[in-house]
């Protein structure tokens, strides 16, 4: 379980990390280009590391169902989706929305146990721990905007 534990927080922290990346090089280049960049470095990385550590393996995809294909192309949704909300509404607000909507997807597809996954009964447990999230990101996000509101009440006093 800690190895698991210390990979979700790895995981959580290298998808932070990329997010900020990914809006710099927007900035730069543009949504499709930086998709385009994203997306074909984590192939060649995953390609060789797969080779590397996977050989002839890699290339065995007999128990693939013809849907999983369709994650690549989710992948794309993501950095777009990701991307731009990060450029609209900065890093740590955008990436909570993210968080927020990936536990609230994930509860969704356990409790109906869709794509194969083992059905997980839906408590109320579950249901405060995602509105305490939501709360969070509301408590945040309304927080700047008190911050923000006194900063032009004391700009406006000065002048």
């Amino acid at each position: 379980m800690i190895a698991g534990l210390i990979l979700a927080l790895l995981a959580g922290s290298l998808v932070g990390i990329q997010n900020v990346f990914n809006s710099k090089v927007n900035e730069g280049v543009g949504i499709w280009t930086t998709t385009v960049i994203v997306l074909a470095m984590g192939f060649f990385a995953s390609f060789s590391i797969g080779l590397a550590v996977e050989g002839r393996q890699l290339f065995d995809w007999s128990n693939m169902k013809t849907w999983y294909w369709f994650s690549g192309i989710i992948g794309v949704g993501v950095v777009l989706s990701v991307v731009q909300g990060v450029k609209r509404l900065g890093p740590t607000f955008a990436i909570s929305i993210v968080m927020a909507s990936q536990i609230g997807i994930a509860l969704l597809f356990d409790s109906l146990g869709l794509l194969g996954l083992d059905k997980v009964p839906f408590t109320g447990k579950q249901a405060i721990g995602v509105l305490v999230i939501v709360g969070g990101i509301i408590i945040f996000k309304t927080g700047d905007r008190r911050r923000d509101n006194r900063n032009t009440v004391r700009s406006r006093r000065a002048a």
